[in-house]
C-alpha cells in the first residue's frame, strides 16, 4: 500500500547546525496550504520548497551506496513508500491523509549543505533527490496514511 513512511521537520527558532540537518521525527504533523508543515522552519519562505519529498525505496538504495538516509538526513521532510517520487512531474498532485494535497513544483538538485551533510557530491543522486513541493489543500497527516495521485497534469512551460 502506498503510504507515509516518514514526517520530519525543522523547528522555528532552533540553529541551523553546519554538517547536519536539524530535522525532529512527527508521527503526524498538519500540512499548511501555501506554507508547509505548521511550525517547520523551512515553511512559507519560498513558494516552490515548501516540501521536499522522497520515495522510501531510493533510500533504501541509497543507503546501500553509503548515503546517510535516516529521517531526514537527505534534507527531505516526508518519504513515501511504494511511490516513485522521482517519476513524478511539476503539476502532479498527490493526496496524502483523507485531506491534504501537495502539488509537485520540481525536481530535488541538491546544494552545499546536502555535500556537507552526505560528503558526497549532489551529482551523484541526480534525478533520485526526490521532488520539491508545495501544499495546495491543508490538512492533518500521519504515518502509515495512504497517499495517491489525484492529478496528473503537466504544467504548461
Amino acid at each position: 500500500m502506498t503510504q507515509i513512511a516518514s514526517i520530519v521537520y525543522k523547528p522555528v527558532g532552533q540553529p541551523n547546525p553546519e554538517n547536519e540537518y536539524l530535522r525532529l521525527d512527527l508521527d503526524d504533523a498538519t500540512l499548511v496550504a501555501d506554507y508547509g508543515i505548521e511550525g517547520d522552519a523551512k515553511g512559507g519562505h519560498h513558494p516552490d520548497r515548501q516540501l521536499n519529498i522522497m520515495s522510501y525505496e531510493t533510500l533504501t538504495i541509497l543507503r546501500s551506496q553509503g548515503f546517510y538516509t535516516e529521517p531526514g538526513q537527505m534534507g527531505e521532510q516526508i518519504v513515501i513508500h511504494q511511490l516513485d517520487v522521482d517519476a513524478l512531474q511539476p503539476g502532479d498532485q498527490v493526496q496524502m491523509g483523507m485531506d491534504a494535497i501537495i502539488e509537485i513544483v520540481k525536481p530535488r538538485t541538491g546544494c552545499a549543505k546536502f555535500e556537507a551533510v552526505q560528503k558526497k557530491s549532489p551529482s551523484l543522486v541526480q534525478g533520485r533527490m526526490g521532488q520539491m513541493a508545495k501544499v495546495v489543500v491543508g490538512g492533518k497527516i500521519s504515518i502509515g496514511d495512504p497517499v495517491r495521485l489525484v492529478k496528473n497534469i503537466p504544467v504548461s512551460q
